[in-house]
């Protein structure tokens, strides 16, 4: 069998939908993040999973338990969102307003994690996990989501800032000719992605 890692991105919170930083905050999912979570659910019902790993922050494990797969779920504490540190619950516009130039993939977080220490996780989590086989379902966070994709292609973490995860979406992470690959990315409703009229 060949390895392929399935990252989903929890559903919606109230912080997703303000816009406010949510590194190890315990928030729950929204209803409609739960709802969200379910349609995932159905999606991923045509695939058998090997290993289900989850965040231990609840937004994560539920999306994981509406999902339809926390029966054999273990959690993994490298799953953890970036840790925010001072700027937890704030938005971006909030610390442009002291720091213009600010972005996360390259400068860190005050009082937090710096990339260096985020990408030193990620690279430990993908060690562990290219010794599993099989379908690797991931429950877990948007920055440390990026964070790991870029990582599991080889590249910095500054270069996460050019791909975004939607609430609820999936991607996975796998191999073409033994080389890492993304095989898919941020795969969401197109709803998620288009405004519509009030």
């Amino acid at each position: 069998m060949t390895l392929r890692l399935f990252f989903m991105r929890h559903g919606e919170t109230e912080w997703s939908l303000s816009g406010q930083h949510t590194g190890r905050a315990d928030i729950p999912l929204t209803a409609n993040g739960e709802d969200e979570a379910r349609r995932l659910g159905e999606r991923l019902r045509v695939y058998a999973f090997n290993h289900v790993l989850s965040s231990p922050l609840q937004r994560s494990w539920r999306t994981c338990e509406l999902a339809g797969l926390s029966q054999d779920t273990k959690v993994e504490q490298d799953l953890i969102e970036w840790d925010d540190g001072d700027y937890e619950g704030r938005t971006s516009a909030e610390i442009h307003a002291t720091r213009p130039e600010w972005n996360v993939f390259r400068d860190g977080c005050l009082g937090g994690e710096m990339p260096d220490e985020i990408s030193t996780r990620a690279d430990r989590l993908i060690e562990r996990l290219t010794k599993l086989d099989g379908n690797v379902a991931l429950f877990s966070h948007s920055h440390f989501g990026r964070v790991l994709a870029v990582r599991w292609i080889g590249l910095a973490v500054e270069h996460a800032q050019s791909l975004l995860l939607s609430t609820a979406s999936l991607s996975i992470l796998g191999y073409e000719h033994d080389r890492p690959t993304i095989v898919l990315w941020n795969s969401a409703p197109l709803s998620q992605f288009v405004e519509t009229d009030p």
